[in-house]
């Protein structure tokens, strides 16, 4: 991993300049095993592995980052938690892979840069993340399963930006995991996250920023998978979310433009399922989408100039959750083909400028299921859209 910072120490503080240029050709294994017989304050597990990584970031001076990472080998992360007895209070465990990451960050000052990510000579990037409990107890749990292709990470405070980043992957990607358990007493949080390819945007306190995005995704397969089962707990949320190419920008201030363009091919599979004894609230969600872009503004002005394609192997979201005795039962699965969503502050006299052509060829389905012998409520939601456009200006909150 290759970490760059800079920070003003006086008025005369010369700008930074980043170059990076990183080739990963071998596999990468990162396995972790936990043999655990009962704690008191809970369990702890970390397991990575990424094939090209870089941190840049600048305070007070601006900062110009050219960044190329290639990826031709698979990354594989494995974490297995064996419980025989107690788990303890408060328990979180992750399980993350990734192909390329670059994150780059500003504060009080601009930012210029180009971001170049391919994993299209990779093979594939797994993470798989697993607790078997079955004999034993936990108060709270938290298991996350972490798997993308390309991953870039943009922050602003008080900043202004222009940045192109382009990604290209054919990496399958599996982010599979589970928990199986006899008794929790308070909450169990299983997720599972797979994408091909992932930018993140995030500016705040009056930043503004241009981000020119470019997606390929030309796997076999994206995929979340999780299970989970219960004998008996208070809150259980089963959650799997797959994406070919994804675009999230969020920002607070003047302006947020955003050009993207995304292509997907892949096969896009979410499988939520969870099942329980007795239970307080469970819940499963599956989503799967193969383009997805967000360009959202609290402060004064969005634009967005979107172009998506999804063809190929289609995309399908499974959410089942079944229980015998308890209260409230739920599973939600959602499909989506292309979503782009974009939204600006009214109360900050908004304005929005969108350009968006979407086309979809790919088979898109959803299925949720939820069975419940004896308990309060039901519900179950399964939604497959080919194309899915919604812009709208509101008020901060509402």
């Amino acid at each position: 991993m290759l970490a760059a910072c800079a920070a003003a120490t006086s008025a005369q503080a010369q700008d930074a300049g980043v170059i990076n240029n990183q080739i990963q050709l071998g596999d990468l294994f990162s396995t972790q095993t936990l043999d655990v017989v009962a704690v008191d304050e809970g369990v702890g597990a970390e397991t990575a592995a990424t094939g090209n990584a870089v941190v840049a970031g600048a305070d007070g001076v601006d900062m110009a980052i050219t960044s190329n990472q290639t990826m031709a080998g698979s990354a594989r992360a494995v974490t297995t938690v064996n419980v025989s007895d107690s788990m303890g209070d408060a328990s979180q465990v992750n399980t993350t892979a990734m192909g390329n990451s670059a994150d780059a960050s500003i504060t009080q000052a601009t930012m210029t840069g180009v971001l170049t990510q391919i994993a299209t000579a990779s093979p594939n990037v797994t993470a798989q993340g697993y607790v078997e409990a079955e004999n034993a107890s936990a108060g709270d749990l938290g298991l996350a399963t972490t798997a993308i292709s390309n991953n870039a990470a943009i922050t602003l405070t008080n900043g202004a930006a222009g940045v192109r980043v382009n990604q290209s992957s054919a990496a399958d990607v599996l982010a599979d995991g589970g928990a199986v358990l006899q008794y929790v007493s308070g909450t169990s949080d299983v997720s599972g996250m797979a994408a091909g390819n992932n930018v993140g945007y995030v500016g705040t306190d009056a930043s503004a920023a241009r981000l020119a995005v470019s997606q390929t995704n030309t796997s076999n397969l994206v995929q979340a998978s999780q299970f989970t089962a219960y004998g008996n707990v208070q809150s259980a949320y089963t959650t799997a979310t797959a994406g070919g190419n994804i675009v999230g920008a969020v920002n607070e201030g003047p302006l947020l433009d955003v050009a993207s363009s995304q292509y997907n091919e892949a096969y896009v599979r979410a499988q939520a399922e969870g099942s329980a004894w007795q239970f307080g609230e469970g819940s499963s969600t599956a989503y799967a989408v193969g383009n997805s872009v967000l360009a959202g503004n609290t402060g004064e002005a969005v634009v967005l100039d979107n172009v998506q394609l999804n063809t190929g192997g289609g995309v399908e979201a499974i959410a089942r959750f079944e229980g015998a005795d308890g209260y409230d039962g739920y599973s939600r699965a959602t499909a989506v083909g292309n979503d782009a969503t974009a939204y600006s502050c009214s109360s900050c006299t908004g304005s929005m400028t969108i350009n968006s052509a979407q086309t979809n060829s790919a088979d898109v389905g959803a299925a949720s299921t939820t069975t419940v012998t004896a308990g309060r409520l039901v519900n179950s939601t399964a939604t497959a859209i080919g194309n899915n456009a919604s812009f709208y200006v509101t008020r901060p909150g509402s």
